[in-house]
């Protein structure tokens, strides 16, 4: 950014200033360097943050980036997902796809303190999330990429809305119609469900594939008959179904593309990812991106990288008469 341009932040109408310098970007007017004047070192406090919250957390990394996504999912991403509820207001949070399933809410109450002690008033907790997931993806071994930045946060949670989140059961037919709701493409469903490629899950979300799919009372036949024996030890019918699981059994906690080699030989855990590969549907759509994936970790990383940024754009609020920045992400200014 031009000195002259980071002179007008000094004196007063910073925000001005970077706005007139997005703009064109596109209609959101987001763009990766909308802090360098008013918080340059924000994406460090961030990496920072998030490194040492890795060190007891092991599973942070995999959680942040799903805040992101289902914040991005519901009224765009504006960090609605991080609001408490309030009398007339019931939270994201409290939503069956997120209650005691969304996690890391106390990580980015850190990270906002330390951005609010740097740079008070500045960075958006939409923003937070936009580069907590890159830092994570990043510090995980997977691809880096320019977050384009500028977003406001929004006065409101959306309970409702979070309930249309993509579902573990869903069919290839809901999930496309899901995303391309907000378009994004398939290619865009493929690379971002790889996010599934570290982290945990309960079991709660696989027990009806080892013993009753589709109401059937017996178990996902698109499922490796050894792998569903794995799992049901893991999760057996009666079992605890908070139990976690590692969405990769060969490399859980690193970003890589075994997401899909798994895929290819029916060891999907949810039913919603195998429907990537094993629907009926998915021959003439999703299948090939599933097996380019799967055959160059290169190819997915680099349509990975592009599809956070899609997702990313997502309806983002810009407009200071809807929304601000808020100094405690959990409740409005």
């Amino acid at each position: 950014m031009a000195a002259s341009s980071c002179l007008l932040a000094v004196t007063g109408v910073a925000l001005l200033a970077v706005v007139a310098l997005c703009a064109g970007v596109g209609a959101a007017q987001l763009c990766e360097d909308y802090y360098d004047c008013t918080c340059p070192d924000a994406y460090d406090i961030v990496r920072r943050e998030l490194i040492q919250a890795h060190k007891s957390d092991t599973r942070i990394f995999a959680s942040l980036i799903r805040l992101h996504f289902h914040d991005c999912f519901v009224q765009g991403c504006d960090a609605s997902l991080l609001l408490d509820s309030v009398p007339g207001m019931q939270s994201e949070k409290e939503s069956p796809p997120n209650n005691n399933s969304a996690r890391g809410f106390p990580v980015v109450d850190a990270v906002k303190a330390a951005l609010e002690d740097a740079c008070p008033g500045v960075v958006s907790c939409a923003d937070l999330l936009a580069l907590a997931a890159e830092i994570s993806v990043e510090l995980s071994g997977g691809p880096g990429w320019g977050v384009l930045l500028g977003r406001l946060d929004g006065k409101t949670s959306d309970f409702n809305g979070s309930l249309n989140l993509p579902a573990p059961t869903d069919n290839l037919t809901v999930l496309q119609d899901k995303f391309h709701k907000l378009k994004l493409n398939d290619v865009d469903l493929v690379a971002l469900s790889g996010g599934h490629t570290f982290g945990r899950v309960q079991c709660q979300f696989v027990t009806d594939r080892l013993y009753n799919f589709s109401g059937t009372n017996r178990p996902d036949p698109t499922l490796d008959a050894t792998y569903r024996a794995f799992l049901s030890r893991r999760c057996p019918p009666n079992g605890p179904q908070a139990a976690l699981n590692n969405l990769d059994p060969t490399t859980p906690d690193t970003f890589d593309n075994h997401y899909y080699t798994n895929i290819e030989v029916n060891r999907g855990f949810l039913q919603s990812d195998q429907e990537l590969k094993s629907s009926p549907l998915a021959r003439g759509t999703t299948a090939p991106i599933v097996d380019r994936f799967a055959t160059s970790q290169a190819a997915f990383f680099t349509s990975f990288a592009q599809s956070m940024i899609h997702m990313g754009n997502i309806s983002p609020l810009t407009d200071p008469s809807r929304g601000g920045v808020r100094t405690n992400c959990r409740k409005a200014n």
